[in-house]
């Protein structure tokens, strides 16, 4: 019993001195790196007031669940949003789901204090509250409507869990592309990228 206590003991002290004397925070922000088609954007991910939609987040991240998927829906002036398609380079107008259907869903987070304003980055989900799973998008204006219970909302607002802090002009720029509607009855597919806007890459920044 002593024995373990020590070893863990000694992990603690590593553990600090590998961070310069202290140990990590767990909820210290963040950084993650996307690569993009149209350039890079850096995001830092708030683990200490959305806890769970960063680590839901952070998961699909760590596994490359990311890397080749588009920016499906671009909505100007309102958002970017992606996380659950691929899109056929042989046949654009068609949209490949990435078993988004299979995935778990979430608390929804919307009451953290985190606002829909311009950089930062929310949970997209369906009508009912707790349905958020892999597809999140960025605000490219302030949106105060989507902090506010509606009830085409299901009487809730939307989580933000992150926010740009690099990159904004690429985000911009992924807002201003042409788009076309490939399904007019899902709102999903109404403002589709004519050329595909890629993610080729998402990744943790900085080690952590």
């Amino acid at each position: 019993m002593r024995t373990m206590t020590l070893l863990a003991m000694l992990g603690v002290v590593l553990g600090a001195c590998a961070t310069g004397g202290q140990p990590p925070d767990p909820n210290a922000p963040v950084p993650v790196e996307l690569e993009t088609t149209m350039g890079r954007i850096l995001i830092e991910v708030d683990r200490a007031r959305a806890p769970v939609s960063a680590a839901n987040f952070l998961a699909y991240v760590d596994r490359g669940a990311y890397d080749g998927i588009v920016f499906h829906r671009v909505v100007k002036t309102f958002v970017i949003q992606t996380g659950g398609f691929t899109v056929s380079m042989d046949n654009r107008a068609k949209a490949e789901g990435s078993g988004v259907d299979k995935d778990p869903k979430i608390k929804n987070e919307w009451a953290n204090g985190l606002r829909n304003l311009r950089g930062t980055l929310g949970v997209a989900r369906d009508t009912e509250p707790d349905s958020g799973t892999r597809q999140w998008y960025i605000n490219l204006s302030d949106n105060a409507r989507l902090d506010v219970a509606r009830e085409i909302s299901g009487n809730a607002g939307y989580a933000v869990f992150g926010r740009v802090v690099d990159g904004m002009d690429v985000v911009d720029a992924i807002g201003a592309v042409p788009t076309r509607a490939l399904d007019e009855k899902d709102v999903e597919f109404r403002n589709v990228p004519v050329e595909p806007v890629i993610i080729t890459r998402a990744r943790r920044a900085g080690g952590r």
